[in-house]
């Protein structure tokens, strides 16, 4: 228990480094430029201790458990050598796992004209299909920049004939159906099927899940669009919750635990019932390893209600409210740069960032660092909230925003190495996550309803902002690695044999 108790503090401190800048950017601002009512804030506060806990857990609890089930599955399903099995079963998880992500069951509620359930089902299908697309091309080796060329001429073609109403939304769902659930066990899945492999890019394959899992929900929202037409539908937003006491303010956060509690039950569930039939057939896991995650399935369970109890809570009114007051001022144009800000630190609050990072400097033996990655996510977010914030106070259409950025991001992977590629439309999904959908969306809804905009159509988007700007930062990232190694090379080609292996580190020469 001992381990477990460091392995936590460990956690905690980096929830803390996570969460305590948006904190302070709230403080900051509610006693400055925006008179927050006393019961909202303490409503935030609340929800930013409950957002810490579960940040805690959630992470310990996602590599005692999602990591190594998924990367147990993977590689028992490429063992089997049975192609239409190892089809099958990726369409389930990935389907099944859709399903689980609680982020969905808050972009079911807010799309007009679709019932809940036929949402859901099409978008959990379209992941389902484009994990397999993703399996298949790991297993023959294809050429990821050529796929997401291919699928997104797609979906860029669908888009034009989709009514305005459904277009923000069909992107939003891409990166909303990659979150906390979804991510640590389909990265992990990956590792698992490229850990098989011997060839020299199976490292490079091991990323690019997330980013074809992420275009299915994509296409599912349009083609949708194209059957539903919602002409005389609206979004409206929730009303601000008025609490007049203590007691009120205890009463609201008693009855969404054990709401959120239930709801994480039967996301999870799911999960546990498919890994439980895999542990029953292959017998692969032994008891020991099994012990440890039912430990952290026990911690992610724990983790992810305390966390969406206090984001949905806690930050979706204080968003919403912040996005209100900044928008009425007489100079709104603040709120692109407090944007900008808010988007900066905000990131680094993803659950599934945390894995993502971790993962990514493991795979890549440290050649990209988490300190790197995260620098990379933040930038690309910040740029996201600055151009969501241009978007909200003028109007502009989303397309003039996304086929610009997507092109400049299938432009950048036909020069950088493809695993920069990879993990840059990875990033994408993984970037845009809870955090993004209870407190991001609610700010920008709140600036549409100050400034009179069309919610559906211009706050809308923000989720999809935020999934695009890091396909270029982390690939720009990849850019300058290529360029710095290719620089080392040319400097030291010239130099003798026995000096080059001089200028070599200690633990090179081990490895030489």
């Amino acid at each position: 228990m001992n381990l477990y108790g460091t392995r936590l503090q460990e956690k905690l401190n980096e929830a803390l480094k996570a969460v305590l800048p948006i904190i302070g950017i709230v403080l900051f601002l509610s006693f400055t430029i925006v008179p927050i009512s006393p019961s909202i804030l303490m409503a935030f506060l609340i929800g930013a201790v409950l957002l810490i806990c579960g940040m805690m857990f959630f992470s310990l609890g996602a590599e005692l458990s999602m990591t190594p089930m998924g990367e147990k599955v993977g590689g028992s399903l490429t063992q089997t050598r049975k192609l239409w099995l190892m089809i099958l079963l990726s369409f389930i998880l990935g389907f099944i796992i859709t399903i689980s992500e609680p982020d969905l069951q808050v972009l079911a509620e807010q799309v007009p004209s679709i019932p809940n359930l036929v949402l859901i089902l099409a978008v959990a299908c379209g992941v389902g299909l484009f994990l397999v697309t993703a399996l298949l091309r790991m297993l023959f080796s294809i050429s990821l920049p050529k796929m997401l060329f291919i699928f997104y001429a797609i979906v860029f073609g669908l888009a034009f004939f989709v009514p305005k109403d459904f277009l923000s939304v069909a992107f939003d769902s891409g990166g909303v159906t990659t979150g906390p659930m979804t991510v640590p066990f389909i990265m992990a899945f990956g590792i698992g099927i490229s850990a098989i492999r011997s060839d020299k890019h199976a490292a490079d394959d091991s990323f690019g899940l997330v980013a074809l899992c992420s275009i299915g929900p994509i296409l599912a929202v349009l083609v949708l669009g194209l059957i539903y037409h919602p002409e005389s539908s609206e979004y409206i937003p929730e009303v601000l919750p008025t609490i007049d006491n203590s007691i009120e303010l205890w009463r609201m956060f008693s009855h969404g635990i054990p709401h959120y509690m239930m709801e994480m039950a039967v996301s999870l569930f799911p999960i546990v019932l498919f890994f439980g039939i895999f542990q029953l057939i292959s017998r692969e896991i032994h008891k020991r390893a099994l012990i440890r995650i039912v430990v952290g399935l026990i911690y992610t369970y724990v983790g992810l209600f305390l966390f969406l109890t206090g984001v949905n809570i806690g930050f979706m009114p204080a968003g919403n409210y912040l996005g209100q007051m900044l928008a009425s001022l007489p100079y709104r144009w603040i709120i692109v740069p407090i944007g900008m800000l808010i988007g900066y630190f905000i990131v680094l609050a993803e659950p599934a960032v945390f894995v993502l990072t971790k993962q990514v400097e493991e795979i890549t033996s440290g050649a990209i660092s988490a300190k790197a990655m995260g620098l990379s996510l933040s930038i690309g977010v910040s740029v996201s909230l600055g151009l969501a914030m241009i978007r909200v106070l003028t109007g502009i259409s989303i397309f003039w925003f996304i086929i610009p950025g997507y092109a400049i991001a299938l432009f950048l992977s036909l020069f950088v190495p493809k695993i920069f590629t990879a993990i840059a439309f990875d990033s994408g999904g993984v970037a845009s996550g809870p955090m993004t959908a209870t407190f991001l969306l609610p700010f920008a809804i709140g600036a549409c309803v100050s400034v009179g905009g069309d919610i559906v159509r211009d706050a809308f988007g923000v989720v999809a902002m935020v999934a695009m700007t890091p396909l270029i930062t982390i690939q720009v990232l990849g850019l300058v690695y290529k360029l710095r190694s290719g620089h080392y090379e040319k400097d030291v080609s010239h130099i003798e044999p026995k000096e080059a292996f001089a200028l070599l580190a200690d633990d090179d020469i081990i490895e030489l």
